[in-house]
């Protein structure tokens, strides 16, 4: 039996979190009472790093990029409290991870530019706790697109680049996945186009999760 290792982005992919980050994002700015950007510009960034998005949403601003990233956090922790700050699943989510976790041969993985602080809360909000066998988070690895998340996974499971997926709804988590050496699957429901997954090299887009399976058994039919 060969081992597989599915690797899952999570925001934009597993959940739909644009609700908080939005918020979050115009919270931070309001802060420091500058203009937030529009919905397009903080939706393009999610999946980086919080201190690489700011790069790109205030290239201006380079003096206000630390305590804007920690106004962020701020907002979101404060979201969370009043009970803000949730993040519902993707139509058929639950069912596909439960699925494929129950496989002798898959395992499963995160590779999420979320802290891990943010990343456990959502395991726990999901009972996923026994879910995945390896967690990569934005505290310790450079931003997405460098496969630095995807090649811990690898490394962490033993499993074959060529025997993984990443799946994500972003060019960076395409183009990571690529830098990697794996096939990345995208998803059309969540923060990119899909025309940009695509030139990212997504070898594939699903269009709902209920396709998932099919679209696994086909690359690893194919090596």
């Amino acid at each position: 039996m060969t081992l597989k290792l599915v690797i899952f982005d999570v925001d934009g992919t597993l959940v739909d979190s644009q609700g908080h980050i939005l918020a979050s994002m115009d919270g931070a700015f309001k802060a420091h009472d500058l203009p937030a950007p529009g919905r397009e510009a903080v939706l393009s960034i999610v999946g980086l790093s919080l201190p690489e998005a700011f790069v790109r949403l205030v290239p201006d601003h380079a003096d206000k990029r630390d305590s804007l990233t920690q106004a962020y956090k701020d907002t979101f922790m404060d979201l969370r409290k009043t009970g803000q700050a949730h993040s519902p699943l993707y139509p058929g989510a639950a069912e596909v991870l439960a699925d494929l976790a129950a496989r002798d041969d898959v395992v499963l993985g995160v590779a999420t530019g979320k802290s891990r602080r943010g990343l456990d809360h959502l395991i726990e909000v999901n009972g996923w706790e026994r879910l995945f066998q390896t967690l990569q988070v934005a505290d310790h690895h450079p931003s997405k697109p460098h496969p630095s998340m995807v090649k811990t996974c690898l490394a962490e499971t033993g499993v074959d680049a060529r025997d993984a997926v990443m799946v994500g709804d972003t060019s960076y988590d395409m183009e990571m996945a690529r830098g990697a050496g794996v096939r990345g699957l995208g998803v059309s429901w969540g923060y990119h186009a899909n025309d940009a997954l695509t030139d990212a090299g997504a070898v594939q887009i699903l269009g709902a999760f209920t396709e998932m399976p099919a679209a696994l058994a086909t690359l690893w039919e194919v090596p």
